[in-house]
């Protein structure tokens, strides 16, 4: 069996945050981020320990489209490769001097092919590759993944040893066996040296590695190295390149737990440029760099994604602004939102301004939600939420700054989703578990749940802006109804200080304190009830337990029925 010393093998983004990210990553596939979805936007392991969250499956949020292949080499050899290999892994001069005036060959490979030349590029010691270039090491030795010493000095991010190397005759444009060139693992690692010493010396700067189509100037980009991507560009990178599509399976809702096949669809992966890339990470500098290259702000991922949504949806606000000033469309939606409701999830308020100043549609209602694999904790806008608008989803967010600065903009309040529910409510809790926040993110999978006090300030802010404290949706519940079975005391009080009715009742009969005893399960004995005793509870009043007992307390010391 071969040994696994020295490996180049590709790493995947893990998409946000964990960052949780957006939902929109390539393979290295959304970091919408990402949440426990470890998928990454870009595509070594700093991008995808930075987008864990990255990176999620908008197009950004759960793998990743970029393709990252990093030698390394095992920290031990056979006895039989002892030797000069052992010398030059210990970086002991002495001992590789001696061994080469005994004609140790130093072109000897290791099981895997490496051999002491790579070792020395490995541990970046000039003086040791120097001495085993002048007797005759091969810089152009590959081991069994393709990967050369130069490969090794890219890692590294050392131009001297790369230009060592290369004046020796190390072929520029050597590719690992996955069509990772020298050029692309310097671009992705950053050292503008190299890669400028790899230009000089003829490397292609528009080659493509053959898993994900990736170019050099698309890892420059995804691992925030502008003057890389400068530098690439200004040699005739290919700023309009796009990395390979392919389909992917999507659920429209979270239902793979109810199993609802008939509800999965496929939608295009991949297919990003450098400046998608640029946007999904929040390189701001290198989007600069490709805007004034001649890059379209406007440019987009297969499924519709603008790079303006990537960027909003992602978290990255400055690259989102700067998008807007170079003419990205505020209200491109042809993924299903637009950036305005993304910026509202990632509780940007800068970005709502500068989107409501660049003439973002605050009406706009969502059509579609984040295409998600699975159940995810990466930031996005599920299914359950089509037909908001920024106004409501800043409801449902509890974003009482937002909503203001949304209603400021003309925003049309009196807007609800298709069942009726009205921003008050859906900030009242309506359509919200308690155990979970309210960006669906699960109490066991960490999520912590909005502390009250902050439902009341988003109550208060949307009743200030002029909500109907007695609004009824089509089931016939009010906020009332909502506060009430959610047990929020403050937001009881203060809707019945501001008006609201205690006792209205929905399609089922029930009031807001029949809506809370039915719910909590402990108000009146039902039919088969019994007492410890085994009494006849039926039709009596039992105490309320748990967190609901003071509301049901309030709710009748304000004069509510059941």
């Amino acid at each position: 069996m071969k040994k696994p010393t020295l490996t180049a093998g590709s790493a995947e983004t893990a998409s946000f945050d964990r960052l949780r990210m957006s939902a929109h990553g390539e393979p290295v596939e959304p970091c919408v981020l990402c949440g426990r979805t470890l998928r990454f936007f870009a595509g070594s392991k700093s991008v995808a320990l930075q987008l864990v969250a990255a990176a999620s499956t908008l197009g950004v949020a759960a793998s990743s489209d970029l393709q990252l292949a990093s030698p390394k080499l095992a920290p031990h050899v056979r006895p039989s490769e002892g030797g000069l290999i052992e010398a030059v892994r210990n970086r002991d001069v002495e001992s590789v001097r001696a061994l080469l005036d005994e004609r140790a060959d130093v072109n000897a490979p290791q099981g895997d092919g490496a051999t002491a030349l790579h070792w020395a590029a490995h541990v970046d010691d000039l003086v040791i590759a120097d001495l085993l270039l002048r007797a005759g090491a091969r810089p152009g030795a590959a081991n069994d993944d393709g990967a050369t010493p130069l490969h090794l000095a890219c890692t590294n991010r050392s131009a001297p040893m790369v230009e060592r190397l290369l004046a020796a005759g190390a072929n520029a444009s050597a590719k690992l066996l996955n069509g990772e060139t020298a050029l692309m693992t310097c671009a992705r690692t950053g050292d503008a040296g190299a890669v400028k010493a790899l230009l000089v010396h003829g490397a292609d700067v528009n080659a493509k590695e053959s898993a994900h189509d990736q170019t050099a100037l698309m890892w420059a980009a995804a691992e925030s190295h502008p003057d890389v991507v400068q530098l690439l560009i200004e040699t005739g990178a290919d700023i309009r390149a796009r990395s390979r599509t392919y389909p992917q399976t999507v659920v429209g809702v979270q239902t793979q737990r109810a199993g609802r096949e008939e509800l999965n669809y496929t939608v295009l992966r991949g297919g990003s440029t450098p400046l998608l890339f640029a946007a999904r990470v929040g390189d701001k500098a290198s989007a600069r760099v490709l805007l004034a290259a001649g890059a379209d702000a406007n440019e987009a991922l297969p499924d519709g994604t603008s790079a303006l949504v990537l960027a909003a949806h992602s978290g990255h606000g400055d690259v989102a602004a700067l998008l807007l000033d170079k003419g990205a469309d505020p209200n491109a939606c042809a993924t299903g939102y637009t950036a305005l409701h993304a910026a509202v999830l990632r509780s940007d308020v800068a970005l709502v301004n500068a989107l409501l100043a660049h003439g973002a549609d605050p009406d706009m209602r969502m059509a579609r939600g984040t295409p998600l694999r699975r159940d995810t904790t990466d930031f996005n806008l599920p299914a359950t939420l089509i037909g908001s608008t920024p106004y409501l989803l800043a409801a449902r967010f509890l974003e009482p700054e937002i909503a203001r600065a949304l209603a400021a903009a003309g925003a049309d309040q009196a807007l609800t989703l298709q069942n009726g529910a009205t921003p008050l409510m859906i900030a009242a809790g309506m359509g919200v578990s308690r155990n979970e926040s309210r960006r669906g993110i699960a109490v066991i999978d960490f999520g912590k749940v909005e502390p009250e006090s902050r439902v009341l300030e988003t109550v208060r802010a949307v009743v200030g802006l002029g909500a109907d404290v007695n609004a009824a949706n089509q089931a016939g519940d009010t906020a009332m109804h909502t506060a009430a079975a959610q047990g929020y005391d403050t937001v009881v009080q203060f809707l019945a200080d501001h008006g609201a009715q205690l006792n209205a009742r929905n399609t089922r009969g029930l009031t807001p304190l029949g809506t809370l005893l039915s719910r909590g399960g402990r108000g009146r004995g039902r039919g088969g009830a019994v007492d410890a005793n085994g009494a006849d509870l039926t039709g009596v009043d039992a105490p309320v337990e748990g967190p609901y007992q003071s509301t049901a307390a309030l709710l009748r010391k304000l004069g509510a029925i059941e």
